[in-house]
């Protein structure tokens, strides 16, 4: 019979893998197929996990999974710079999974090219 004490143990443990699938699985895109999408901004969020975006292209709308907010601002793309209606270039791999869905490993914005990765 297990103690009291290592109940919340237990618990913990058990919330550790819900908290991992929140977070996206690198290995769900294919880093052997590289995309380069452009277009305006649609949405934007720079929030954790991850900053976000979208945008259309050839009549399909991506949801782009950006890096996280604080490394994105120490590379020189602040919370500003991501505005609905602005011209971006992204460069990525697409979701095994989603199939509107990347992974951007840099993004090209206000003529400067920031490395996401």
């Amino acid at each position: 019979m297990p103690k009291i004490a290592s109940l919340p143990v237990l618990l913990l443990a058990a919330l550790v893998p819900a908290t991992a699938l929140a977070h996206h699985g690198w290995s769900s895109y294919d880093a052997n197929t590289a995309l380069t999408l452009s277009g305006p901004i649609e949405t934007a969020s720079y929030q954790n996990p991850h900053g976000q975006i979208t945008l259309t292209q050839d009549g399909k709308t991506w949801h782009v999974v950006l890096s996280p907010p604080s490394r994105m601002d120490r590379r020189g793309l602040p919370r500003e710079d991501l505005t609905v209606g602005k011209p971006v270039t992204v460069v990525g791999y697409p979701s095994r999974v989603v199939a509107d869905e990347m992974r951007a490993e840099r993004i090209t914005i206000d003529g400067r090219t920031v490395e996401l990765r």
